[in-house]
């Protein structure tokens, strides 16, 4: 029987960044993890892709959504979801 090794596809860190590896797109090109500077994914095997290997979410703390992997995949396999900035108004001084 072949052992199944859960996938971590989908996490959200602290800082409020989310990425989710659409399994069924995924082909395991390498090529997100070979751009990400953060070294935030990795590819691990399994059998039932045509690479051999999926890309997973190694460390979605060291994640900066940069994007790159995102922008990068051949595949539309990777989603990178960041939280919007917070926006602080000027206070207005007295002239």
């Amino acid at each position: 029987m072949e052992e199944t090794i859960p996938l971590n596809l989908k996490e959200k860190g602290k800082n409020g960044i989310t990425i989710e590896i659409l399994e069924d797109f995924c082909k395991g090109c390498t090529i997100c993890v070979d751009v990400c500077p953060e070294d935030s994914l990795e590819m691990v095997p399994i059998g039932s892709r045509w690479q051999g290997n999926i890309a997973v979410i190694k460390d979605i703390e060291t994640c900066v959504a940069c994007m790159l992997c995102e922008l990068q995949c051949p595949d539309f396999a990777i989603l990178i979801d960041k939280p919007p900035k917070k926006v602080t108004k000027k206070k207005k001084t007295a002239a």
